[in-house]
């Protein structure tokens, strides 16, 4: 199954009494306190584009970000080429003045920090320490060099004090040695690193599955011959990724065996220590449960392997299966750089950054932290692609009382946080209409949890000329009202009569409700009524914690359900569940599983058509359908709407759930 892949204004004050500014002992977020300050209303802002700078001088200025904009926000950047960034700089109602040359702006504001904390090249994880420093000593991220070209005094030098080999013992370190300093209103999991695509490399196609197979059924051992990619003097680089790429079923790998001349000199297994010297760019990838590597969409990993000197024919054997593109070149594809991003606000609230695999070890240090902070403290950020990835990590924060905050990616959070808004509370009229024996389909974009995809995707796709034309539900996380008011208000004010924003998994924050704890349920329902209320949603997307087996959900039950209902005003719950199959109405809360054909617009109609064989027409039949974010468009959804003629009738959630309940439920 493929992973999928949000904080109040406030015065100087409020931020001092939520445990932002000043250390203060840890506090669950009441009506009085935001769950996720921010630092005052932006007024002047210094742009600059950083899309072209590298990640080490992306990490300084987002640093002295965090530092500069602590005081109040003065530094906003576009990070990317698309400028997904520069879209909502009108929005923040602040008069802009633009810089050509963002490095200007370090010498600007360098005065605001009192130096710089220097991370070791050696230790990756050496970043997320430097960044909790940072914002505990009002300082930036930065390397030896950069410090000294521009005169930054050393606070702390980080290089040689980590073993570039022990991720456990820099955690605890930071664990043993920060944390106690750090706020216990906010945890934060950022990736130390990422990879950059090098320009200009040339790839062979080795190997192509052209057939849409997600199934597994052309699973075997497949040898290819890279002695074409012999000549190369930095060894051979072979590339896994998605052939089709539209509906999350790449290439996926079992095994790896190398062999040199006819001797062999690697063989692995993905996700073992025997795998790690020849993964060279795996952080676009994730393991699954059938001791596999995987990449889906736009996702990929590459493998180097060095042949001794003279070798003449290099053989690589793979168990390989799905929709797979292999290629393969002489030139390193990806160069490994500092991850930037959310870290003004990691910074700002001096919050305690770290990167821990949620299985073994890694897992029961992760364990640890979450035990430290109360119920409902937001964990912002996402987890690694290790083997329990997604699933794993968001099931242990639940377990700890914690929901989870996809923000790593989310751009400018000091600013954004801060912009006034009008977010409206008003609950959209439900359109009038009576139950009739026809096939109702209500239509969910999925994602809206996470915060950067409100910022980046859903704003791209919005802006759809399409969009309009078939009732939708947008997934949207309520948190906005706290760390982006502009973006859930532009969201509210240009939605057509079409358009129905609920909230995304599984409320105020990311999180499987029936793995948290008995006691502390109704304090996750609470916050989540708390936000819908002040939202105007009333029906919400939600997941649960996974089966025993590991491979499907847990419906929710009576206790789950009556948490919700007692606490917000939901209409009722869509909860994954890709077969569609289920429709219950635990404590009187209506919940139906979502429908998640695979494909594009021609093959989910076939999916909706071959789903409703059997069905006499005698009564209403409701499918409550999936659609994937990532991969459609309103365009895709209106071609949909094109497809499904009689009997379907695609409405709006709001409608759908209405019907549902005089159906299901004598109210």
């Amino acid at each position: 199954m493929v992973s999928r892949r949000t904080f109040l204004r406030a015065n100087g004050a409020v931020l001092a009494a939520a445990g932002f500014g000043i250390t203060l002992p840890a506090q669950a977020a009441t009506a009085a306190t935001p769950l996720l300050p921010g630092f005052g209303r932006p007024a002047r802002l210094d742009y600059a584009d950083l899309s072209t700078l590298h990640g080490d001088d992306q990490l300084l200025l987002t640093t002295l970000q965090g530092v500069v904009n602590r005081r109040g926000p003065r530094l906003y950047f576009n990070y990317n080429a698309e400028n997904y960034d520069a879209a909502w700089l009108d929005s923040t109602g602040a008069k802009i003045t633009r810089h050509d040359r963002p490095h200007d702006l370090i010498t600007r504001y360098r005065g605001e920090a009192r130096g710089a904390i220097l991370h070791d090249p050696a230790v990756p994880d050496s970043v997320n320490v430097a960044t909790t420093l940072a914002g505990l000593e009002n300082a930036v991220a930065a390397t030896a060099e950069q410090a000294a070209a521009y005169g930054f005094k050393v606070i702390t030098d980080l290089r040689g004090r980590f073993d570039p080999g022990d991720v456990l013992a820099t955690y605890r370190w930071q664990l043993d040695n920060l944390f106690p300093r750090c706020t216990k209103a906010l945890l934060s999991g950022l990736p130390p690193t990422r990879t950059v695509k090098v320009d200009d490399v040339r790839w062979r196609e080795v190997a192509r599955e052209s057939e849409r197979i997600r199934d597994s059924s052309n699973r075997q051992v497949r040898t290819f011959d890279l002695s074409p990619e012999l000549s190369g003097q930095d060894g051979v680089y072979l590339r896994f990724q998605d052939s089709l790429g539209d509906d999350g079923w790449g290439a996926s790998v079992g095994s790896v065996v190398v062999r040199a001349d006819g001797t062999q000199i690697a063989s692995f297994t993905p996700g073992t220590d025997a795998e790690a010297p020849y993964l060279f760019d795996g952080l676009n990838s994730a393991l699954g449960g059938d001791a596999n590597r995987f990449a889906d969409g736009g996702n990929y990993f590459v493998y180097r392997f060095t042949a001794p000197a003279g070798t003449r024919q290099l053989l690589v054997e793979v168990d390989l299966w799905n929709q797979f593109l292999v290629t393969a070149t002489t030139t390193a594809p990806t160069r490994v750089e500092p991850f930037p991003y959310f870290r003004d606000y990691t910074v700002a609230t001096r919050a305690m950054v770290f990167w821990l695999p949620p299985s073994g070890e890694t897992g029961a240090l992760l364990d640890e932290i979450l035990s430290e902070v109360k119920p409902t403290t937001p964990y912002a950020g996402w987890f690694s692609n290790d083997v329990a990835g997604e699933w794993g990590g968001v099931d242990r924060a639940s377990q700890h009382a914690v929901e989870v905050v996809p923000a790593d990616y989310y751009m400018n959070a000091t600013v954004h946080a801060g912009v006034q808004a009008k977010i409206s509370d008003r609950v959209r009229p439900v359109p009038r209409t009576s139950p009739r024996n026809r096939v109702y389909l209500t239509l969910t974009v999925g994602e809206g949890d996470n915060i950067q995809y409100c910022q980046r995707r859903m704003r791209q796709i919005w802006d759809d000329p399409a969009r309009g034309r078939v009732p939708t539900n947008w997934t949207v996380s309520p948190l906005l009202a706290d760390i982006g008011p502009a973006l859930l208000a532009y969201y509210q004010r240009t939605a057509t009569d079409n358009d129905l924003l609920i909230a995304g998994p599984s409320g105020a924050g990311y999180t499987y409700p029936g793995s948290w704890p008995q006691g502390d349920l109704d304090a996750y329902t609470a916050l989540t009524g708390r936000f819908l209320r002040r939202t105007g949603l009333d029906l919400v997307y939600a997941y649960n914690h996974r089966n025993a087996a590991g491979d499907g959900w847990v419906a929710f039950d009576e206790r789950i359900a009556a948490s919700y209902r007692k606490n917000t005003p939901l209409r009722g719950v869509i909860q994954s569940w890709e077969t569609g199959d289920l429709q219950a109405a635990p404590a009187g809360l209506p919940v139906i599983g979502n429908f998640s054909p695979q494909g594009r617009t021609q093959e989910y109609r076939d999916t909706l058509v071959r789903h409703i064989e059997g069905w006499d027409g005698g009564r209403p039949l409701f499918i409550a359908g999936a659609v994937n974010a990532w991969n459609w468009a309103p365009s895709d959804i209106a071609s949909l709407g094109e497809l499904l003629g009689d009997p379907f009738e695609i409405v709006r959630g709001d409608a759908f759930f209405k019907l549902l309940r005089e159906v299901m439920i004598d109210v």
